[in-house]
């Protein structure tokens, strides 16, 4: 038997977005009816269908900043009359209704009062049973943190109702989202007056908002009506994407090249790095690498390898062959030097005979 609060965890993929489509500029949207006690405040379009528009009551253009549309072109003064666009906007809610509930759960509440009140959650599915007095009470707050990305989805299943307390409150932290967090209900949905309340009401029958709830998302009642009561409601603007990009830098080596000049000493200039640097420079032995700009950076430098041998450079030389070509400079260096003393000495031994008068 499940403990009242306990939370069994299963093993589920991410979480997905819910895709609304046509429904997404909607903030409220209903079946039935909409009924409103004056003055709400709604930011959004307002759909009713497909009911006529004479089920419209208490709704007045001026408390909505979008459309109200209508099926007839009855109804508030102003309205809009688009069949189809109801129509589809409906359907489209239903289809985004059963991608919700068809997402596997990550955690589930089992059935008790308060189940997700006081609980600080992070991008999940989550279901919960019913409540016998509220799912959220006004004792402590529900926190959906985003743990800093904006892409955190919640989708929430009650298997019944919704039912949260008056005065309490659904908070987002650290990134989360309005327009990623969900709310599908398997029957009807109620926010007791002075509820502070987020995400989008997908219910599966009715929702009703009593005096004062607010609510940054949306109501939308797929069979039944929506009951407004002086309430704020804001639809979500479309979700700020955060991407994660890899940068790859490929570096390309430039060449090598060196100048023995008639006079002067030998300058070694390397070539550039990447695939828009440059620069040389000239005089002392110095190395030049250019840098990603145009620019030239210098500084002294010890040459490397061998001397050069004549066979095509030191590089092709092996050290054996370098050491044997030494010594017979070294001998033939020594025996020239014997011969230039002998033939000293031999010069300074002849005797030249006087000259007769």
């Amino acid at each position: 038997m499940l403990l009242i609060g306990s939370v069994l965890t299963g093993t589920a993929g991410a979480a997905q977005t819910v895709q609304l489509g046509t429904a997404t500029p909607f903030a409220v949207l209903a079946a039935t009816a909409v009924t409103d006690v004056p003055t709400s405040s709604i930011t959004g379009d307002v759909g009713l269908s497909p009911a006529a528009g004479t089920n419209y009551a208490g709704l007045a253009q001026a408390e909505v900043t979008g459309s109200i549309y209508s099926t007839n072109g009855t109804g508030p003064a102003g309205n809009v009359n688009d069949p189809a666009l109801l129509t589809t906007a409906k359907n489209d809610l239903t289809t985004a209704y059963v991608a919700a509930a068809a997402q596997p759960p990550t955690s589930t509440f089992a059935a008790g009062d308060n189940q997700l009140g006081g609980q600080t959650l992070t991008a999940g599915v989550y279901a919960f049973g019913h409540a016998a007095t509220a799912n959220i009470t006004a004792s402590s707050p529900l926190v959906l943190d985003g743990q800093g990305n904006a892409n955190a989805v919640f989708v929430f299943q009650a298997s019944s109702d919704l039912v949260t307390a008056s005065d309490s409150v659904v908070q987002l932290v650290n990134g989360a989202q309005a327009c990623h967090v969900f709310w599908q209900v398997g029957s009807s949905a109620t926010l007791e007056s002075g509820s502070t309340f987020v995400g989008t009401i997908m219910a599966l029958t009715s929702a009703t908002l009593d005096s004062g709830a607010t609510v940054q998302g949306r109501v939308l009642a797929r069979n039944g009506a929506v009951t407004l009561d002086a309430n704020t409601i804001t639809a979500p603007p479309a979700c700020a994407v955060t991407t994660r990009t890899t940068t790859t830098t490929t570096t390309t080596a430039g060449t090598s090249s060196t100048t023995a000049p008639t006079s002067g000493t030998a300058t070694t200039t390397a070539g550039s790095a990447g695939s828009t640097g440059s620069g040389s420079t000239t005089g002392s032995l110095v190395s030049t690498q250019g840098s990603t700009g145009t620019g030239t950076t210098s500084s002294p430098v010890v040459p490397l390898g061998s001397p050069h041998t004549g066979l095509g450079g030191a590089s092709h030389s092996r050290d054996d062959t370098l050491l044997g070509l030494g010594t017979l400079a070294l001998i033939g260096a020594a025996g020239t030097a014997a011969l230039a003393g002998w033939r000293r000495r031999e010069a300074a031994d002849v005797t030249i005979p006087p000259t007769t008068p």
